[in-house]
């Protein structure tokens, strides 16, 4: 079969095909190349800086100076509202609040009192960086972690830039109201410790044992006999003025709560004890000076007294001495006597404060 196509022309397209085989176009890629971007993706940077209306208007700087002291002076009356409705306001006092309905008028008032001081606090400091601290964006290389001198340098030099930026310095009214309003608020947990409870004054130091009072059973309210106190046992006992039915009795036992024992008097290692005891009967405060358990846990050979709850262990013999554990103190003793009637009486309160240690305690 012949061929009918021109040589020449069949050598020209060849010559064509050869060109644009070794001069291939711009964004093409031979096989097995990889390909390359001749232009990759520009950094766009960050946009043009936009001047605030309160960089260019110093009287719309001034307004917002003024909204931002406001909101600063707005705290501080609120957080005096807070204190003044703590004092004011009866903890019992009922109030309707639409649409809450009836709610306690001491926890409406303090609540929002105290949210207002907080809100505008905040509201004040975002309104003063919107508005008047500067806002022009810049863009930094990441570095190491550890600075160089240079680069400490450069960051003090920058906060020393914000500082005055800020305006902190030459807005006084806006420094003096954010002061006020910062220095103020903390009053409002102040006032919140007195929820605590009333201040203990010389409570902790006295209970409710008088010379004369008389010893009882805790169990029975029997008053005792020293006969009723036999070698080797414990007794727990309290004044016979306590009734289980005062509103204050839980109160008192917890500080006037005793245990009698009694020894061999050639047990009694400590002479002051054996004296302010009858006839080797001694009453130690049974409260534990660790964390006020009772420690009634009783060793009639060796005379320990053990607290169950972290082992203070306290020698009876020798004053109620610690012998181990986290105990800070003795057992406080309570001088006792026969009364004319035969039975077991104090001669008054403790000498030393009695369970765990506190403040003001010498």
């Amino acid at each position: 079969m012949s061929d009918d196509r021109d040589p020449t022309t069949s050598s020209q397209e060849t010559e064509t095909r050869k060109d644009v085989s070794d001069d291939h176009l711009p964004g093409e890629r031979r096989s097995g190349e990889l390909a390359v971007l001749d232009d990759p993706f520009a950094d766009p940077g960050l946009p043009p800086h936009e001047h605030r209306r309160q960089d260019i208007d110093e009287r719309a700087a001034k307004r917002s100076e003024r909204t931002v002291a406001l909101l600063f002076t707005v705290s501080m009356l609120a957080t005096i509202g807070f204190i003044v409705a703590y004092v004011a306001i009866p903890i019992d006092r009922i109030v309707y609040i639409w649409p809450i309905g009836h709610i306690s008028g001491l926890n409406f008032a303090l609540g929002t009192t105290l949210g207002t001081a907080l809100f505008c606090i905040g509201a004040g400091a975002i309104h003063w960086a919107r508005t008047l601290m500067s806002d022009e964006e810049r863009s930094e290389e990441r570095h190491a972690v550890a600075a160089t001198p240079e680069v400490k340098a450069h960051v003090l030099e920058e906060f020393r830039k914000g500082a005055e930026e800020s305006g902190i310095g030459r807005r006084k009214l806006v420094r003096n109201t954010m002061l006020g309003a910062v220095a103020l608020v903390p009053l409002s947990g102040v006032v919140l410790l007195r929820d605590l409870g009333p201040l203990p004054e010389d409570k902790l130091r006295k209970t409710a044992w008088r010379e004369g009072s008389v010893i009882v059973n805790e169990n029975t309210g029997e008053p005792l006999r020293p006969e009723d106190i036999v070698v080797g046992s414990l007794t727990q006992a309290m004044p016979d003025d306590l009734d289980h039915h005062d509103h204050d009795f839980h109160a008192q036992i917890a500080k006037a709560a005793v245990m009698l024992v009694r020894l061999e008097p050639e047990d009694i290692k400590d002479p002051r004890s054996a004296e302010w005891g009858h006839e080797g009967i001694l009453c130690f405060s049974k409260i534990c000076t660790h964390i006020g358990c009772p420690a009634t846990l009783y060793e009639q050979q060796t005379h320990h007294a053990l607290c169950p709850c972290h082992q203070s262990t306290f020698d009876l013999s020798d004053g109620a001495r610690v012998l181990f554990g986290p105990a800070g103190h003795p057992l406080p003793q309570l001088r006792i006597t026969v009364n004319d009637d035969g039975y077991l009486a104090a001669l008054g309160d403790f000498e030393e404060p009695p369970g765990p240690s506190f403040w003001e305690r010498g």
